[in-house]
């Protein structure tokens, strides 16, 4: 089953790379390529053609570490198939504070072309906003968009964690230079179901923009391996426990419904956003995951089960903290 998005054809979920060089927050090694590559293989093979990425995802030296690794395996792939048509990289540029020029940005473009060594980039996208501390860095960056569309350097544009208000306002800036508004990528799950949440889901079914939804699991929150008394470490530990002790209602639910569908939570959770007409990019990093994963696809919740969810999610005092880049 493949989903349309703007003029491509991706799969119903993607897989996300930001833990592919991130050693702060999940502890990445060089050691683990041989692992990520297999993590690829099987995603390929299992019809996944979505891949997530960002130019600012590796830490320190490995700064585009994501990126290339991902133009690594296209490359090594086995057998005779050519997949590099078949790939869709959606890749996000950061707006750093002294990208200031549409030229900027095009030649950012065009670094991370040259890391995964890819002839054109599935979805290039403006990673956040800079409307609330850097107005006129906006529409250069936006301006960008378009100039690496007309260029042909990407086949599609998106955003990432824009608010409502600023998702119309580049919707309608983009279109009237001729240039459609393929995604936009926002922290979507049970867990983060504000109404900010709801209004950008709105938004983009009225538009035609496709919804991107990253950390479907809740940064791992929805995984139900985590308990108050059982923490990951680093910054995700101090985030969990303010959240955790309220998610029971939300836990016992998606419980139930894996055992009675012979599921997991996470592929209940991750079916749930697919359910809700969202493509979601669950980031992995071991075989297991992408295994695990995987059997999010091939079935559907039915609405009683989505009702059961979602009143669940509602009873949970605390939601996720949106990313603070989110503009409104």
């Amino acid at each position: 089953m493949k989903e349309k998005m703007g003029p491509l054809t991706v799969s119903p979920m993607g897989f996300g790379t930001w833990a592919w060089g991130n050693q702060l927050l999940w502890g990445y090694q060089q050691s683990m390529d041989s692992e990520l590559q297999q993590v690829f293989n099987l995603a390929v093979e299992n019809g996944i053609n979505l891949f997530d990425t960002a130019d600012s995802y590796g830490t320190g030296r490995l700064n585009g570490q994501s990126e290339r690794l991902l133009g690594k395996f296209i490359k090594e792939f086995p057998g005779e198939k050519r997949i590099e048509d078949e790939i869709v990289i959606a890749t996000k540029f950061a707006a750093y504070p002294w990208r200031l020029t549409p030229g900027q940005f095009v030649q950012a473009c065009r670094a991370s072309r040259d890391r995964m060594q890819i002839e054109q980039i599935g979805i290039g996208q403006l990673h956040w906003s800079t409307a609330n501390y850097a107005p006129p860095q906006e529409l250069a960056l936006w301006n960008g968009l378009v100039a690496m569309y007309e260029k042909g350097l990407v086949k599609a544009v998106g955003v990432s964690n824009y608010g409502p208000k600023q998702l119309i306002k580049v919707h309608d800036y983009l279109k009237a230079r001729g240039v459609p508004l393929c995604s936009a990528q926002v922290q979507y799950s049970l867990l983060s179901m504000g109404e900010d949440q709801m209004e950008i889901k709105n938004i983009c079914d009225s538009f035609g923009i496709r919804l991107i939804a990253y950390s479907p699991l809740g940064l791992g929150m929805l995984t139900g391996k985590y308990s108050p008394s059982r923490l990951p470490s680093g910054p995700r530990g101090l985030l969990f426990k303010q959240i955790l002790p309220g998610l029971e209602p939300l836990l016992v639910s998606l419980r139930e419904i894996a055992e009675k569908r012979g599921k997991t939570i996470p592929q209940v959770a991750i079916n749930w956003c697919i359910c809700k007409g969202t493509i979601p990019i669950p980031g992995v990093k071991t075989v297991k995951q992408a295994e695990e994963n995987l059997g999010a696809l091939g079935w559907r919740l039915s609405s009683n089960e989505l009702l059961q969810l979602d009143s669940a999610a509602q009873e949970s005092p605390r939601r996720m903290i949106q990313n603070i880049f989110q503009t409104k």
